[in-house]
């Protein structure tokens, strides 16, 4: 949060997003790796540290972006006259995003659990064009002058 104000809202979303792929790139290779011995899931000792850094770098570019900064924005960008309705659609939208994440993560992982984070590090990847063309940035603004 302390963040926010300071770096901006945009900035902070698109570093949150390349470490986060970087991280989730990092964690497929690591996973990529993976021996199961009596139903137990180990790897080597390098690719452990690797995953277990990158799973840590994950949690730590998500809380100082995305996980602060979605929120602070949806509160920004909407115009005032249909802000409570647009924020209500739009975090709607995101707690359905989250379930479907957390419910289909054991089934993905199931199949293939270096190519899920893959697939994540591919969003992730993809989030930056999609910030950098249509997500504007809302520090210093009024919330009057948005819309």
């Amino acid at each position: 949060m302390l963040f926010v104000d300071r770096i901006g809202r945009k900035p902070l979303a698109l570093i949150g997003s390349a470490g986060m792929a970087v991280s989730l790139g990092l964690a497929a290779w690591a996973f990529s790796f993976k021996q199961e011995i009596g139903g137990d899931i180990s790897l080597p000792d390098t690719q452990g540290t690797v995953g277990l850094i990158a799973a840590h770098s994950f949690v730590l570019f998500f809380a100082l972006s995305w996980g602060v900064v979605v929120w602070v924005m949806l509160g920004e960008i909407f115009p005032n006259r249909i802000r409570a309705a647009l924020l209500g659609v739009a975090a709607s939208a995101q707690w359905i995003t989250n379930w479907l994440i957390t419910a289909s993560f054991p089934t993905m992982s199931d199949w293939n659990l270096s190519g899920s984070y893959v697939i994540y590090a591919c969003f992730a990847a993809l989030s930056i064009p999609f910030i950098l063309k249509w997500v504007p940035e809302t520090k210093g603004k009024a919330l009057e002058d948005m819309g």
